[in-house]
């Protein structure tokens, strides 16, 4: 696990994010604790755990955390796929094993289901893709 490209931007995010989070963990103890008591020891190993946790869990998700450049972090752009279901201008193709909404870049082109494609673009969870045979 490599946390190279962290920067103190991400961790501020992460921090502050946390803290929030923490901060809705102690008021729901804080309601808790008007129907059930719970010692003061508990309460504050809780927060403690709870900390340790989010200290415990930053090199698995600080890529969340890094706003600035999500494209980069999952490059789709150039990928070959297959087409799975007819793309009309819009249907779903397989790329590196997952399956992908996509539609087709060029106006009025249609793509049959086993053909060839390469991503042009990406918006959210759409691809955008052109046929790899560029005769049709």
């Amino acid at each position: 696990m490599s946390m190279h490209g962290v920067t103190t931007k991400i961790v501020l995010r992460y921090v502050f994010i946390q803290t929030l989070e923490t901060c809705a963990f102690i008021g729901i103890l804080l309601l808790v604790q008007n129907w059930v008591a719970i010692p003061s020891w508990l309460f504050v190993c809780l927060v403690v755990v709870w900390i340790v946790k989010d200290g415990i869990l930053f090199p698995f998700v600080w890529r969340a955390y890094d706003w600035d450049h999500h494209e980069e972090a999952n490059p789709m752009v150039g990928m070959l796929g297959v087409v799975q279901e007819r793309l009309d201008p819009g249907g779903y193709i397989l790329v590196r094993g997952e399956l992908w909404h996509a539609e087709v870049d060029q106006s009025g082109t249609m793509v049959e289901k086993g053909a060839s494609v390469r991503v042009v673009g990406r918006n959210g969870l759409t691809l955008f893709v052109e046929p790899e045979n560029d005769q049709e």
